[in-house]
């Protein structure tokens, strides 16, 4: 598999200008980011989080970790990490856990911490764990339309 379909597209349809990045298997952001020399702090992560009844898409630097009580508060309900029962069939293009951070491509609404808005560009995940895609952080802000709010916390 290499970069989802469904994101190549929407990369292109909206004239985007992106890299894509193949590198060593890797499940967890952390090490995808060691894998292809990357800070942390650029690689951003798809979290998917449930409140209520409305499953969202949390994006955050790989480094951290959600904090439910703050995003539970701006998602004005409880928050809780979404199992991968309640998630798997809703990204049928991606390997599990490798997810994009564009939730407009699964009709799903994205929170993004304002952390990443520190770097000029960030790094996340195509659709598996071999594959990532490189843009300009404002590109990615300007296409997901993300709300953006304070709710990674260093682990």
């Amino acid at each position: 598999m290499t970069v989802s379909a469904r994101l190549k597209s929407f990369l292109d349809e909206n004239k985007t200008p992106h890299t894509v990045m193949s590198h060593a298997v890797a499940y967890t952001a952390q090490a995808a980011a060691a894998v292809m020399h990357v800070s942390g702090k650029e690689v951003a992560k798809t979290v998917v989080v449930r409140a209520g009844d409305t499953t969202v898409l949390a994006v955050l630097p790989a480094a951290c970790h959600v904090n439910l009580d703050r995003l539970g508060q701006l998602l004005g309900n409880p928050a809780r990490l979404a199992t991968e029962q309640e998630f798997s069939d809703l990204f049928p293009d991606c390997e599990l856990g490798a997810m994009p951070p564009f939730g407009q491509l699964y009709d799903l609404p994205v929170y993004v911490d304002e952390t990443l808005a520190a770097d000029e560009e960030i790094v996340f995940n195509a659709g598996t764990h071999r594959d990532a895609v490189r843009m300009r952080y404002a590109d990615f802000v300007r296409l997901a339309t993300p709300r953006t709010g304070s709710f990674a916390e260093k682990g």
